[in-house]
């Protein structure tokens, strides 16, 4: 099926047409209009778009913003005026889709970037509260840091604590409860 089947039926030419339809309002005289030039505007459109679809689109969004335009103007060359009428829609909407796209990918990069610099927030955040973790290991008494380092950094069972250390096993036990609650402290008047 074709997009553009008609062929003239109005005796009336381009001017008389666009004056009728200013005086009466009756938008089949723009209809004729279209019947005669959207062959050659949708060659316009899809010179500019490179595709069917689009083109047919822009044909119909210009027809219908000419309804309003040919009330206030009555070009002398109906023809050369719907060419460039046509080619000005074309550029002005895909500046537009550009724009459009240009927005979107500032958005995905700015999006990216806060992602990034969230990432690098936690990441300073995590490595200030390890270092704060380590001063306040370091700040414990020998036994406590020592007991802690082994059980809780170094992955030693309560046996394997009082072979390194030579404690009793309720001596390590202790050791590593004071010094959690102390830990917990000096963590809390940071």
């Amino acid at each position: 099926m074709r997009f553009f089947p008609w062929k003239k039926k109005s005796s009336l030419s381009d001017e008389e047409l666009i004056r009728s339809y200013q005086s009466s309002g009756d938008k089949a005289f723009v209809g004729e209009l279209y019947i005669r030039y959207a062959h050659l505007m949708y060659g316009v459109c899809l010179k500019y778009y490179r595709d069917r679809e689009q083109a047919r689109d822009a044909v119909l969004q210009i027809f219908e913003k000419l309804f309003e335009a040919l009330k206030k103007n009555s070009p002398e060359n109906v023809k050369t005026w719907l060419m460039f009428v046509a080619r000005n829609y074309c550029i002005s909407d895909l500046r537009k889709q550009q724009v459009n796209d240009n927005r979107e990918e500032r958005y995905a990069a700015d999006e990216e970037a806060a992602y990034e610099e969230q990432d690098m927030e936690l990441v300073l955040s995590k490595e200030q509260r390890l270092k704060r973790l380590e001063d306040a290991v370091s700040a414990l008494g020998e036994e406590q840091r020592l007991c802690i380092e082994l059980f809780y950094l170094k992955d030693k069972s309560y046996k394997e604590i009082c072979n390194i250390t030579g404690m009793n096993e309720k001596q390590v036990k202790s050791h590593i409860q004071n010094g959690k609650r102390n830990l917990k402290l000096i963590l809390e008047k940071q």
